[in-house]
């Protein structure tokens, strides 16, 4: 079970992470236009994605795979979402700029199919529930719109993560270069050392994310990433260098605590308790568990906010 919020574009789960653009240095007018372009694309994954697989969770949390019969014990309904017009809007003006790039457009196209696909449907969906209509007609439309409910969220969770690999691909080939202008330019500083550590951390959130989760490269990564903290916490304020905040620097060790802890659960195959596993099946508490997804998605959007706004005091 995986939280999704993604702010640095992390990675696709089942349950899905929001994506924030990270801060960029000034940028020459081809490097402007086309984070203008990513941000269109990532605001719309911000605002609709975590929603649109919260929404599936809340349906499948009391009704079987197989959709519901009225003879549930309890039935929660489901999750709207917002409002889609903005995303398509903006899709759509994303689109038609500079610098073109045909299968980040398509895939931005399809997410904006799937999502005002589902929109209106999850409305409806939600009206039916809320107003307690299973009640007068034995459950009759509850069974006609799970097939449709089924076929959206499968295309959008198709169409999300085509739009998020292409965003992410895109992301991290940026922040590779800037990485290497930044050590051509600064040397290995702490500027040199927070980029890096943010380009690390999203690798150790992409391994433990897999959805088969390989030891060796969580272990790897998360050699990689604590050698970097460490780095930057000598860096910070050493011969007149930049003092690196306090809290950005909590951040980054609350998130290499939480993933030491969930590789371990994976290693040694620790399992939830029975009041874990409660808390997972909430959407908004599943944070609490130590070691787990959702704690970790939680330290690491905390990360990213740190880094977006300014990783010195």
């Amino acid at each position: 079970m995986r939280n999704t919020r993604f702010l640095a574009i992390a990675a696709i789960v089942a349950s899905l992470e929001p994506a924030a653009a990270q801060q960029a240095p000034p940028a020459s007018p081809a490097t402007a236009q086309l984070t203008q372009k990513m941000n269109a694309y990532v605001g719309c994954i911000n605002r609709l994605s975590s929603r649109s697989y919260e929404s599936r969770e809340r349906y499948f949390s009391w009704a079987a795979k197989s959709g519901p019969t009225g003879k549930e014990r309890i039935i929660y309904g489901t999750y709207t979402i917002y409002d889609t017009s903005d995303c398509k809007t903006n899709v759509a003006a994303a689109n038609a700029a500079e610098p073109h790039d045909a299968g980040l457009e398509a895939a931005a196209n399809a997410y904006v199919a799937a999502v005002t696909t589902l929109e209106p449907l999850l409305k409806e969906a939600d009206d039916y529930y809320t107003q307690e209509n299973y009640k007068d007609d034995k459950m009759a439309k509850g069974k006609a719109l799970h097939p449709r409910l089924v076929a959206a969220w499968d295309a959008f969770a198709g169409a999300d993560k085509a739009l998020r690999a292409g965003v992410e691909s895109i992301n991290d080939k940026r922040a590779a270069e800037q990485l290497a202008a930044i050590e051509a330019s600064e040397g290995r500083k702490s500027h040199y050392y927070v980029e890096a550590l943010m380009i690390q951390a999203k690798r150790v959130l992409r391994a433990q994310q897999a959805d088969k989760p390989d030891l060796d490269a969580i272990t790897q990564a998360l050699s990689e990433y604590e050698a970097t903290v460490k780095a930057a916490e000598e860096a910070s304020g050493k011969d007149g260098d930049v003092k690196l905040g306090s809290m950005f620097i909590g951040s980054a060790k609350s998130f290499l605590t939480t993933a030491k802890q969930l590789m371990r659960r994976v290693r040694d195959k620790v399992p939830y308790s029975s009041g874990e596993k409660m808390m997972l099946s909430n959407a908004g508490a599943g944070w609490m568990v130590e070691g787990s997804p959702p704690r970790l998605m939680r330290d690491y959007n905390q990360l990213v906010d740190g880094y977006n706004r300014g990783a010195r005091i």
